[in-house]
């Protein structure tokens, strides 16, 4: 049998498993149909790896998947033998941080001075439109005061290897978006506690240093050991810079799946709101970054770059921060919904640009102006 008949097959038995999840739905009997979803998830992430149009949606479905898992069966997710798996979030975070390190190099950081005009937008860009964003949803929302202030924390927080990713996909400046996110990236621990005393501040009590050593433990110790590793190795164990994609999208899973059945019963409360509020904050994010650049008349391709830098945010680190405050209950809920659905919001996006070509007379105009 051929892999595309495959497939095709794994496709048609999840199209059949969503008309069974929708008769469950009209019957009102949603709470058994956990077994349905999951398997519904599995079956749709088979059939898309094998669609070149639909591969990149893979991470995103099983995602979805985890999200279920948790919904449906939570205890699974939060103790196992008395060990707490909230415990788990910060170290998978350092692994994260740590595959970002052995990925760069001290020379990728000298794109800052080949382009500093593009950084410094793209950076200015994300600590001004995402958190005065958040700060507006937060406030319009009327959430408990620790999930309003999640909806600014995933505001405050930096671009993460998402984004890089989805440049890639939309043809923008893979360089630029790189840098961007390493240098939003290495500023998170001294801007975000800073943002959020300000922004979040009347929501939650917040202390600076306390987050801010919170954020370095996250953050610089384990991307300087992977800039460290990356310079000792030098030709040796390049099979990590194929690993740790492949880890740092399963612990991105786990973090999520963990999160999500931490914060069940909220997440059923208001889930349906946050998820509006969140989407919101997103495309705002897109469209707000990509019209900041073209105003300092950055090229086409440079813009694309800033709004899906700007749009896409990283979750896992804002929820290890609301997890280091002991509140991943509740302030590590946006972050958890904001996870998948800026991973679709960006695919679509990415596919939209990739197939869009970029008139480079239009480039060249804008940058002599």
């Amino acid at each position: 049998m051929k892999k595309s008949t495959i497939y095709s097959i794994s496709l048609g038995l999840a199209a059949l498993l969503l008309l069974i999840i929708l008769w469950k739905i009209f019957m009102e009997n949603i709470s058994e149909a956990g077994i349905f979803f999951l398997a519904f998830f599995a079956l749709l992430a088979f059939g898309f790896s094998g669609l070149k149009a639909f591969k990149n949606l893979v991470f995103t479905v099983m995602i979805f998947a985890g999200v279920v898992a948790a919904l449906y069966y939570p205890n699974l997710f939060t103790e196992i033998g008395g060990f707490k798996l909230t415990v788990l979030i910060i170290p998978l975070i350092q692994i994260i941080m740590f595959g970002m390190g052995t990925s760069m190099s001290v020379n990728d950081f000298a794109a800052v001075f080949k382009t500093p005009k593009g950084v410094f937008i793209g950076v200015s860009a994300q600590l001004m439109i995402m958190p005065l964003v958040g700060f507006a949803l937060a406030k319009i929302s009327d959430f408990p005061p620790e999930i309003a202030a999640g909806i600014v924390l995933i505001g405050c927080s930096p671009s993460g290897v998402a984004s890089n990713v989805m440049a890639y996909l939309a043809n923008a400046n893979v360089a630029l978006s790189i840098t961007i996110t390493s240098i939003a990236t290495l500023l998170a621990p001294f801007i975000t506690p800073v943002l959020m005393k300000f922004l979040a501040g009347e929501f939650i009590e917040i202390d600076i240093l306390t987050m801010m050593w919170s954020i370095i433990k996250m953050i610089i110790l384990p991307i300087g050991a992977g800039l460290l590793f990356n310079r000792l190795r030098g030709d040796k164990a390049k099979w990590l810079d194929r690993a740790m994609p492949i880890i740092s999208m399963l612990a991105i899973g786990i973090i999520i799946t963990i999160i999500t059945a931490a914060g069940r019963d909220s997440l059923l409360d208001i889930g349906g709101i946050l998820m509006v509020l969140v989407l919101i904050h997103n495309l705002f994010g897109y469209a707000l970054g990509y019209w900041y650049a073209r105003l300092f008349k950055m090229t086409e391709q440079d813009s694309r770059t800033i709004a899906i830098e700007v749009g896409m945010q990283n979750g896992g680190l804002a929820s290890g921060i609301a997890n280091s405050l002991g509140k991943i209950a509740t302030m590590g809920l946006a972050p958890a919904v904001f996870g998948p659905l800026m991973n679709i919001t960006g695919s679509i996006l990415a596919s939209y640009w990739h197939g869009k070509t970029i008139e480079v007379s239009e480039d060249v105009v804008s940058e002599k102006v």
